[in-house]
């Protein structure tokens, strides 16, 4: 039976036997028995690597951080994770140069910056997460909008339908005009500022 691990690019958790690319956490989620009962804990949402030096770890121990797993970087973005410190330190300092490059408020540090991201990834109302409008051919490479309720990638101008194992061919007919975007304000003014995420191969 698979796990209720894997984040979607609304930043929402599911179970699905696919794992993806990258692993990451937002702080402990589930009990002891596993059930997943809270979105997150804490303002840290960070997005590591799947492998780093030789570290092996049980899922779901109980009163420890619950791993999460992304397709790619661009889902995790999407869901408003960024990268880790540690195990991804490289694309963590590409991440705070494009932060600058930006123009985004507060000096780029792991705190200030997730606090930034915390606030502009969920609605403090509904504690859902956060849209907003932007125009399809606006959009940068990397960033997901919403189209007939399903997700949609932004990648080499055309449109591709995410699904939990890889994405889907291309929109023959891509939106046009405003659209509902997922990925957080602050993270599409990073992939403006030219932050590449690593994306699946069935991106293509």
């Amino acid at each position: 039976m698979s796990h209720q691990n894997r984040t979607t690019p609304f930043s929402s958790v599911i179970a699905d036997p696919a794992r993806g690319l990258f692993m990451g956490n937002r702080g402990c989620l589930h009990r002891a028995d596993g059930q997943i009962i809270r979105a997150y804990a804490g303002k840290r949402w960070i997005t590591c690597l799947t492998r780093f030096k030789g570290r092996r770890r049980a899922l779901l121990q109980p009163g420890r951080y619950t791993e999460l797993f992304f397709l790619d970087e661009a889902v995790a973005l999407a869901a408003g994770h960024r990268p880790c410190a540690e195990c991804r330190r490289d694309d963590y300092r590409r991440f705070q140069a494009a932060w600058r490059a930006a123009g985004l408020p507060e000096a780029p540090g792991a705190d200030a910056m997730d606090l930034v991201l915390h606030t502009a990834r969920l609605d403090p109302a509904t504690g859902q997460q956060r849209h907003h409008r932007a125009d399809a051919d606006a959009l940068p490479d990397g960033a997901f909008a919403l189209g007939d309720d399903l997700p949609l990638l932004k990648h080499r101008g055309r449109f591709l339908p995410w699904r939990p194992g890889g994405y889907a061919p291309a929109l023959p007919r891509p939106p046009r005009g405003p659209v509902t975007v997922l990925t957080p304000a602050p993270l599409v003014r990073i992939l403006v500022a030219g932050y590449q995420p690593v994306l699946h191969p069935s991106a293509g």
